[in-house]
């Protein structure tokens, strides 16, 4: 099957449209597609794209095109959603899309919880696309509507105080503190957070002379953590899942999308996309971690086909984004989450 012909048709279709509705919904279905057609459901996309057509809005109007000396003005503004999409078709086309994302990435990283860290989870499944096939036209475009979202979704977390450190991420995201009141959306949730435990550790991320045989790079080091953290994150959902399940998938699912987009990246860029990743796991798992630990589930003994065949059967967006994830950690814990997912999550389909 010509899944790449399916991919490409299937953006086409949705970049008709806008990356919300509502004024603050997001549009899932790019990111849905892609983990469809990546694991070999492709003859069920344009189906689910049907289906999930009448939660699509147009692209609002623009308002005033973005420059490279007013940009910053323009940084954060919801209203300017069109403005920043058009924008960034204009760069990828004038540039390579490498480029633009290097320079783009660092001044995006601090609002990477903005958008309910759904713009970084759309551009880590754009440069995953870009990065293991064919660089068509649509799916940079799709690259440019994703940089475009983050821009104008752009949200920097408040100042935020330093507990003790943390042996590991699966302690640290157990030692995160939930926000004292869990009432109201992300954002107001996201603006009573306090403060986070250190992790990793400040000398996790300098070169390692132990070994000088096998040198490991900040940049190296990073990656690694940066693993560990979604591997964390991913399995917390087996026992934490209950507390929000749609809103906890994104604890894995915007760390995973940094992940995705390092080899993408300036090796320089690693470490900041490391700080970056927890702070959103962390800000995630804060605004709705539950009062109590569920009971480990029964451990699946399903293939990982076999789960993401039952993601794609169940159509829900959050839950085949958390499925394509847990397919990445690929061990019987995370697969476990998976399942877990779809038990907990609303049917689309």
């Amino acid at each position: 099957m010509d899944t790449t012909g399916t991919l490409d048709e299937a953006l086409d279709r949705i970049h008709l449209s806008g990356p919300e509705r509502h004024g603050w919904l997001s549009n899932h279905a790019p990111m849905a597609v892609e983990a469809l057609v990546r694991h070999g459901q492709a003859r069920s996309v344009h189906r689910w794209v049907d289906h999930y057509r009448y939660k699509l809005e147009e692209m609002p109007p623009p308002t005033a095109p973005i420059t490279s000396a007013d940009w910053q003005s323009a940084l954060g503004d919801p209203r300017r959603i069109a403005d920043w999409a058009m924008y960034f078709e204009h760069e990828v086309i004038e540039r390579p899309w490498r480029e633009v994302l290097a320079e783009w990435w660092p001044r995006l990283l601090p609002g990477i919880a903005g958008g309910a860290t759904h713009p970084v989870i759309r551009v880590g499944h754009a440069v995953r696309t870009l990065l293991s096939g064919p660089q068509t036209d649509p799916r940079t475009v799709e690259l440019a509507h994703a940089l475009g979202y983050w821009a104008a979704r752009h949200a920097p977390l408040p100042p935020l105080g330093r507990l003790g450190p943390a042996s590991s991420a699966a302690v640290a995201l157990d030692l995160v503190p939930a926000v004292p009141d869990q009432s109201g959306g992300i954002e107001a949730r996201l603006e009573r957070l306090t403060a986070f435990p250190q992790w990793p550790a400040p000398d996790a991320l300098v070169d390692d002379a132990s070994e000088p045989a096998v040198p490991v790079s900040a940049a190296e080091a990073a990656r690694t953590r940066l693993i560990e953290l979604v591997t964390a994150a991913t399995h917390r959902y087996a026992t934490h899942g209950h507390g929000e399940p749609v809103m906890l998938v994104h604890a894995a699912t915007a760390p995973n999308a940094v992940l995705r987009t390092l080899p993408a990246l300036p090796r320089g860029l690693w470490a900041p996309s490391l700080s970056a990743a927890w702070a959103a796991s962390a800000a995630v798992t804060a605004a709705y971690t539950p009062a109590t630990r569920a009971a480990l589930p029964a451990m699946t003994d399903a293939s990982p086909e076999e789960i993401f065949e039952r993601a794609a059967a169940h159509g829900d967006d959050h839950t085949i984004k958390f499925t394509d994830t847990a397919l990445d950690v690929g061990d019987g814990l995370a697969l476990t989450a998976a399942v877990r997912s779809i038990e907990l999550n609303v049917p689309f389909l």
